[in-house]
């Protein structure tokens, strides 16, 4: 078996992660790790439908997430993170007291416009992905 194109194949993956994504604070492997986190997904996912007030926005996703809530805490830490992606833009208010309140930016849409491709291509597969599950649970008894 002629093992020079699978060399390449791996030369070419090396130069990309060395390019983009092989130290653990590049984007590719931060935005990648964020989409895969329990929130952070469905929080770009409230957010594209428009602008939300904390509160608003962590009752909302308790509602939609089979987690149930999210705390305070862990959503100013998601939130905080993907404004500093530049997925998330903060506004606040000068009322007494002043009010906080979210919404994508630009990059956040098309962040959002991704992840929801790649949504919907899991779900247009989760037949398939469930029966090979069940095939490799049934093989591994």
């Amino acid at each position: 078996m002629d093992s020079a194109p699978l060399h390449q194949a791996i030369a070419r993956l090396a130069a990309e992660m060395t390019a983009h994504g092989k130290h653990r604070d590049d984007p590719a492997r931060e935005v990648m790790g964020l989409l895969g986190d329990r929130w952070s997904t469905l929080i770009l996912l409230v957010l594209e439908t428009g602008e939300w007030r904390h509160a608003d926005l962590r009752r909302t996703l308790g509602q939609l997430s089979a987690e149930q809530a999210i705390s305070q805490r862990v959503l100013t830490l998601k939130l905080r993170t993907l404004e500093r992606d530049g997925f998330v833009a903060r506004t606040i208010t000068g009322s007494v007291p002043p009010k906080v309140s979210y919404r994508l930016t630009p990059l956040g849409r098309d962040l959002h416009g991704q992840a929801r491709a790649l949504i919907d291509w899991i779900n247009t597969r989760a037949d398939n992905i469930r029966l090979a599950r069940e095939r490799f649970d049934a093989a591994d008894s």
